[in-house]
């Protein structure tokens, strides 16, 4: 029964996802916020920045005394050092310690000779900074061959580089069988964002060249948007702009289901040991935790660097969704091993780095905001000491003081919003609705517990 309870989830989550309606996975924007409406002043609240972090302290210290920093059990940064005259000023600055035998230097150096390694396709690493390593894997696809030949590299490298096989296989989260967002594949949308001119949607870039047309569910309706820059392999991201020209109401709120949304209030990078929260159009909202930064992964059809990676699952088609947490836009579904039944390792495209290189901001709940409007979250309002499923996703959007929040049908009724994707809009609410009441109760009320306060 719960099998086919999945399924029927999947089924209904790929019709929500699409264009630039993006209800249900990434943005929701035009007439399809209704049921999402702003909150009324006071109801938003974020994490304020820790005043000195982890990523500050490592900064200051330097690469060649420091080894990376995450956010410990009890949400405080530590940072990784390698004498004890460093310790000590880590201390002194409020954080925690670990003195470790490689510095950041000899870490990097170790990445920089697998780089320049002829390319193994089914690869991974990243540098581990919890057990001051780098880590690189081979996943099922990778021939005794490949794996013998990466073993001795690693071994010249130095004893710090460890060999892991990874279960399944690291592929890009893109289905191109069924296309019903672009015309490279189906994906999912993850912010919106503008240069000042025209708004744009952030996606992956593995999802279509320059000039993929978007369409929406049917394709039957004019283009939602298409391409107009992407970047892959090397990074992975792109850039769709509306046909409209305008993202349209809503541009700042990432749906997370149950009929609620949060909204985006800047953007950062991420940190190791963090909680965050994927949202795409084939498995929906997860959450889970940052375990590496700076991870290289060997696609198929090449690699990509610079990605985060992280625990959480993904699953083809949820390719370009937004990662974030309390609020803050962290990066796009680049792809991964495994899926949503059995757990795997996802990897994202870092959102700061994707607006520098494509020169546009992110559409924010306070205007628009720069490339990196926001530090990182405090290491306490994000850290790994809360248990999977019950994390709090961030500022939650949603119908409170003022007049009531319109229903969404009434919406799509109003002669007022009469259109060219009307027939998308109608689908997309139908299948939400839908959405709302199959998702499992136990994720509803996981969820529900951390909104509470600012849901009413």
């Amino acid at each position: 029964m719960r099998h086919a309870r999945r399924r029927i989830v999947r089924r209904v989550t790929r019709v929500v996802a699409v264009g630039g309606l993006l209800v249900g996975c990434g943005m929701v924007a035009q007439a399809a916020l209704a049921d999402t409406a702003p909150p009324a002043s006071g109801t938003l609240s974020t994490a304020s920045p820790a005043p000195d972090t982890g990523t500050a302290l490592t900064a200051r210290l330097g690469t060649a005394r420091t080894a990376g920093s995450w956010i410990g059990a009890d949400g405080r940064p530590v940072v990784a050092v390698t004498d004890e005259d460093t310790a000590r000023a880590v201390r002194s600055a409020g954080a925690e310690a670990k003195v470790v035998p490689h510095s950041m230097d000899e870490l990097k150096s170790a990445v920089s000779g697998l780089r320049s390694a002829p390319r193994v396709a089914g690869t991974a690493w990243a540098l581990d900074y919890r057990t001051n390593r780098v880590v690189v894997r081979a996943d099922s696809t990778v021939s005794a061959a490949g794996w013998a030949k990466m073993s001795q590299l690693a071994t010249k490298l130095g004893d710090f580089v460890r060999m892991e096989r990874a279960a399944g296989r690291f592929t890009t989260r893109l289905n191109g069988a069924r296309p019903i967002l672009s015309s490279g594949g189906r994906c999912s949308a993850g912010f919106n964002v503008t240069d000042g001119r025209s708004d744009f949607i952030l996606t992956a870039g593995h999802c279509g060249p320059t000039g993929s047309v978007w369409f929406g569910e049917d394709q039957s309706g004019p283009p939602l948007g298409r391409t107009v820059g992407s970047t892959f392999p090397n990074a992975d991201f792109s850039l769709v702009r509306y046909d409209t020209g305008r993202a349209g109401p809503g541009a700042d709120v990432v749906a997370v289901g149950d009929g609620k949304g949060v909204r985006i209030t800047g953007a950062a990078d991420p940190v190791v040991g963090q909680r965050v929260f994927r949202s795409g159009s084939t498995s929906g909202l997860h959450d889970g935790a940052v375990t590496a930064l700076n991870a290289t992964v060997n696609y198929p059809e090449g690699s990509v660097s610079g990605l985060v990676e992280t625990d959480v699952c993904a699953e083809p088609g949820d390719s370009g969704g937004p990662l974030f947490a309390d609020g803050v836009a962290l990066g796009v579904t680049s792809g991964g091993s495994g899926d949503c039944a059995t757990g795997g390792t996802t990897f994202f495209q870092p959102v700061t780095r994707a607006l520098t290189a494509l020169n546009v901001r992110l559409i924010t709940s306070a205007g628009v905001s720069g490339s990196a409007a926001r530090k990182a979250p405090a290491a306490g309002a994000t850290g790994g000491a809360v248990a999977r499923g019950a994390a709090k996703p961030g500022v939650s959007a949603s119908p409170a003081g003022g007049t009531p929040a319109r229903s969404l049908v009434a919406r799509i009724t109003d002669p007022r919003n009469v259109g060219p994707g009307l027939l998308v809009v109608a689908g997309s609410a139908i299948a939400l609705a839908a959405t709302r009441y199959i998702r499992s109760e136990q994720d509803r009320r996981a969820y529900r517990r951390h909104y509470s306060a600012n849901w009413g």
